[in-house]
């Protein structure tokens, strides 16, 4: 099971540039796909967002281990996708995280940081 995940979120498509933005994004679709089926990461999710007054409009959730997801990241697929997704949306982020079991080890890390906070005094 998966402990690692890879946010690759956008927001709206720069103006202009909707047809090959279709591209990109099939590209990637067909990318992780591949991904997934050759075992080299656990699964994508897909999502796309309705109108919600804000900057985020979709994301590709990918899951896998921390080392499925490191190599991933360094294959010249992933950066090129990633160059061609900056030219055609705004706002794209990448966020490492912890899903399932691997959010134990940075859970404890806050837990130990916390405990080490001076308490609050009580008025």
């Amino acid at each position: 099971m998966a402990d690692r995940i890879l946010c690759l979120s956008w927001g709206r498509v720069v103006s202009g540039r909707e047809a090959h933005s279709l591209e990109v994004f099939n590209d990637a679709v067909n990318y992780y796909g591949g991904l997934r089926r050759d075992g080299q990461i656990e699964d994508v999710d897909l999502v796309l967002l309705g109108a919600n007054g804000g900057d985020l409009d979709g994301m590709m959730l990918i899951r896998g281990s921390h080392a499925q997801l490191d190599a991933m990241r360094e294959q010249e697929r992933f950066q090129r996708i990633v160059i061609d997704a900056q030219m055609v949306v705004e706002d794209l982020r990448i966020a490492e995280g912890w899903l399932n079991e691997g959010i134990q080890e940075p859970m404890a890390r806050f837990q130990e940081a916390a405990a080490h906070l001076p308490q609050p005094v009580s008025a």
